[in-house]
């Protein structure tokens, strides 16, 4: 292989070498069992809106909201799931989740401000610690255009300000494909406030603030104008300006919180936030040893995002990808501190190279494809299904239609949506904005059969109930002499007797 002059450059060849490694091992980690719980609700959507040809306005799946105004602005990304669901089934979407995760990290790779060697192990890095976000969903876009407006911003800080223009495009497409637009908004205030902050220093450093507002003044009403053109460009959706509201909607949900897991702080006794917590200390590390000048941004960025990832799971993978950019930049900051520790070394031939480079690439590349594959097969998909989703009972729910109104999991609403609808509706499931806390207290309340179980049952007219086989609302509604119409291991479906 080409040598390594201390941490210095390589030849353009290692440079390429290490690119396609780098981004076959993303997509390789990337293309998984993507459907999860969320997922099918999704797809259900983009059928009635392929089929219909308009956009969903009103509730047309659940029980408890069925009829009421339902304002959600994944609209678009719901279609595009359906559509690749249809043409290639759930392999598609697979392959679908793997690309995007790969779109959103090679968008910021020309950003990092490093040495191949160091951007790859910070990148892999970066997907490792995303992967608790990776599935077929909505805010998988939300991902990719996170990275596009980090690329575009850290761009104008090289003065290349005329992509910037594309940042109120992206917006209007992100308002109406995932209701995380409030994700742009964040990484637009990191870049404001930098500005501001660095405005700041220069004017108390002694250069006067009339000085320092006109060196930074540019800078500034750019990034502002920016920000306003952003927030207008929300408005261009089906559901017009109301939609800038969504997002505070959806964090005041106090259920969110209290029982859904990804929106809960994350557990460090759990396998795969391992990569988040050694990304979090590689990056503290880096910022306190560097020998670049940190920027006011990138503190910003660093923290903020840390901060909304310790607060939340589903933020891991944001930080994740936010915090490549200055990782990369100050971990190798940090490391130009031991550059004397290393000797110089000669590179090899040029002959001796190409060929060993272009042997590992076609190895890498055989090992992914053997490693894609088993995602892509119908006998795994199932499988996976068959760990996660009462299959079983569904099955027994799609034969016997009409056993009448049904109280299902949380966590299976999305599935009885896909499969059953319209015999069935769900009761909840993860469009927790449309439910909000009264029906997802009432639903936490008969689950756990807390007392008062009975009444809210009563009070929404359940007939049926779809639970877990040791779910406390399984055992109390067989006290209660309701009859086991179905149960496995895991699934159990239990009927009113005088129904």
């Amino acid at each position: 292989m080409i040598g390594v002059n201390g941490f210095g450059e390589r030849r353009v060849s290692f440079r390429r070498l290490i690119t396609i490694l780098t981004f076959l091992a993303i997509l390789t980690m990337a293309v998984r069992v993507a459907v999860d719980t969320d997922t099918w609700w999704h797809l259900k959507a983009g059928e009635w809106m392929s089929e219909k040809g308009a956009v969903l306005r009103t509730d047309p799946f659940s029980s408890t909201r069925f009829g009421e105004n339902w304002v959600y602005p994944g609209w678009l990304a719901q279609i595009m799931l359906y559509q690749v669901y249809r043409v290639g089934g759930y392999g598609a979407l697979n392959m679908l989740t793997g690309f995007l995760v790969l779109l959103a990290f090679a968008l910021i790779w020309p950003r990092l401000d490093a040495p191949p060697l160091v951007r790859a192990f910070v990148l892999i890095l970066g997907a490792a610690a995303s992967g608790v976000y990776w599935a077929a969903r909505p805010h998988i876009f939300s991902f990719v255009l996170a990275g596009g407006f980090l690329a575009i911003l850290e761009g104008f800080e090289e003065r290349d300000r005329r992509w910037m223009l594309m940042l109120p495009v992206l917006m209007a497409v992100w308002a109406n494909i995932h209701g995380g637009f409030a994700i742009g908004f964040l990484i637009l205030f990191s870049y404001v406030g930098g500005a501001i902050l660095e405005l700041l220093a220069e004017a108390i450093s002694g250069q006067g603030l009339r000085a320092a507002v006109k060196g930074k003044a540019g800078d500034l009403r750019w990034l502002l104008l920016i920000t306003l053109a952003c927030a207008a460009a929300v408005a261009l959706n089906p559901n017009g300006p109301v939609l800038l509201l969504y997002p505070f909607k959806t964090v005041s949900i106090g259920v969110l919180q209290q029982y859904i897991q990804e929106w809960q702080s994350p557990d460090f006794h759990r396998a795969e936030v391992l990569p988040f917590l050694v990304m979090m200390l590689a990056l503290l590390t880096a910022l306190t040893t560097t020998t670049r000048k940190v920027q006011p941004a990138e503190y910003l960025l660093a923290a903020g995002f840390l901060l909304l990832a310790l607060l939340s799971g589903r933020n891991i993978a944001l930080f994740a990808l936010a915090g490549t950019i200055p990782l990369a930049r100050h971990g190798y900051g940090g490391l130009l501190r031991l550059k004397p520790l290393f000797p110089e070394r000669k590179d090899l031939s040029e002959r001796v190279t190409r060929p060993l480079n272009a042997l590992l690439v076609v190895l890498f590349l055989i090992a992914a494809i053997l490693k894609i594959r088993i995602p892509l097969q119908q006998d795994v998909i199932q499988d996976a299904f068959e760990e996660s989703l009462p299959v079983g009972a569904v099955d027994y729910l799609e034969e016997h239609p009409g056993l009448g109104t049904l109280f299902n999991s949380y966590n299976w609403g999305g599935y009885v949506i896909w499969r059953l609808h319209p015999d069935y509706l769900s009761f909840v499931d993860g469009r927790t904005d449309l439910f909000g806390d009264v029906i997802l207290n009432d639903y936490v309340m008969a689950w756990r059969a807390d007392e008062g179980w009975e009444q809210v049952l009563e009070a929404y007219d359940v007939d049926v109930a779809l639970l877990e086989s040791d779910a406390p609302l399984s055992r109390a509604l067989a006290h209660a002499g309701w009859q086991a119409a179905y149960e496995d291991e895991d699934a159990a479906i239990l009927i009113r007797p005088d129904s």
